[in-house]
């Protein structure tokens, strides 16, 4: 997973610089606006997991944590068309510190990871409400070992995701200089890649001050009377996704639950039609089918001997057809330039057995790498609330004729 997430970086920050057609340099043709920022952060942990409510080495709840954040990113003019299509967003690729006031069993682990924002509405010339996200991988993690660290039961592995929601007022002080201000939900978690996978989640405050190098001077007025922005040609596109992952189960065994002894495989495709409506938003029905060998797999416990000279337990795999499933899904997907995230709700119908009997429901950050391909990120959850694995694979997008996304 960490070496995926590691490429997946490395060929955004490639795909954000290059310009790849004519079209592409009409749009592009007003010069980027670059930035950087610094940010606090101060969280609540949500008490999500008994380690947090008390049952720790300190012995007394864990309830804040805060963070300091190191940013750069680029955006387009507000008067160019991605500007004006978009709603002025911007990208880059931010560094966190994070303290959650536990060195000895949490540490003090780090985040790198790749955003993107762009404004929802502008209350005056001078401050725009704006959303963004964050996503990347975190490390220095004082992780659960059952002798030296036994009572973290948020955080399984050394390196975790790293993903943050969120919206904030900013605040325009002078051509150069604004101040941000909102609040943040954060979630941290291995993907079940290793256990336990109870993860991590905060809710709280950002405030921070942005520098722009190259601020956009020209106004609105000067702008508007050369600008015209594109109807939106309506289509239907066809996305075919092929992923992978591995995952680790915990099964219960009297009473308690125990991890399995190695992790699985996952592999899976969907095939969803999208209703492309306008420039930002596209929506349809998936077709998802899962191959997952932990699915449905069972423990028991065994006694060699009259004696009871050895005992313990054995993990037995479910036979190859119900391991399998095959489901429909309701998509819908939120478009940016270089990013689109994707929200689904489906439910297994055919092949589907045991706990692949469920409502699932999906999470994905797409990534352009060309116009007809992107890659993957995702997660998946069933029934609201257990986390099924992550959803890591290439994607091909085919009749796609917005050209303003590649």
């Amino acid at each position: 997973m960490i070496k995926r997430l590691i490429l997946t970086i490395v060929v955004v920050l490639i795909s954000m610089t290059e310009i790849h057609s004519q079209d592409s340099l009409y749009l592009y043709r007003d010069r980027l606006i670059h930035q950087v920022s610094l940010e606090g952060r101060p969280d609540y942990i949500l008490p999500t997991n008994p380690f947090f409510k008390g049952n720790n080495r300190k012995d007394k709840p864990l309830r804040f944590s805060l963070s300091g954040h190191l940013r750069y990113a680029f955006q387009y003019s507000p008067n160019s068309l991605m500007g004006a299509i978009y709603g002025n967003p911007y990208q880059g690729i931010g560094l966190g510190w994070y303290s959650f006031f536990d060195k000895e069993e949490l540490g003090t682990p780090l985040a790198f990871y790749v955003f993107q924002g762009a404004t929802l509405f502008k209350p005056s010339s001078r401050a725009s409400f704006d959303f963004e996200w964050n996503f990347g991988i975190s490390g220095g993690w004082k992780y659960y070992n059952a002798y030296t660290n036994p009572y973290n039961g948020g955080v399984g592995s050394p390196l975790n995701a790293y993903i943050n929601l969120g919206v904030a007022l900013n605040w325009k002080l002078t051509n150069h200089l604004s101040l941000v201000t909102g609040l943040s939900f954060v979630h941290f978690s291995n993907g079940n890649t290793s256990y336990p996978n109870a993860g991590i989640n905060t809710a709280g405050a950002r405030v921070g001050l942005t520098y722009y190098i190259n601020p956009d001077t020209t106004t609105p007025k000067q702008e508007n009377s050369k600008l015209i922005i594109p109807s939106f040609n309506k289509h239907i596109s066809y996305d075919l996704l092929l992923f992978g992952a591995w995952r680790r189960r915990g099964l219960m065994l009297d009473g308690y639950e125990i991890s399995t002894k190695s992790a699985y495989p996952v592999l899976g495709f969907n095939f969803a039609p999208m209703y492309n409506f306008c420039y930002r938003f596209r929506a349809g029905l998936s077709l998802d089918g899962v191959w997952d060998k932990s699915a449905n797999a069972r423990t028991e416990e065994y006694v060699v001997g009259q004696d009871y000279i050895e005992e313990g337990f054995s993990f037995y795999d479910a036979p190859l057809r119900e391991q399998l499933s095959l489901g429909m899904s309701i998509r819908g997907e939120y478009v940016m330039p270089f990013f689109s995230i994707n929200l689904g709700l489906g439910y297994n119908f055919l092949y589907a057995h045991g706990d692949r009997r469920d409502y699932y429901q999906i999470l994905a950050l797409k990534i352009a790498v060309s116009r007809f391909a992107y890659l993957n990120i995702g997660y998946s959850l069933y029934n609201f609330q257990k986390p099924n694995s992550l959803m890591l694979g290439i994607g091909f997008r085919f009749n796609n004729k917005n050209r303003f996304i590649y």
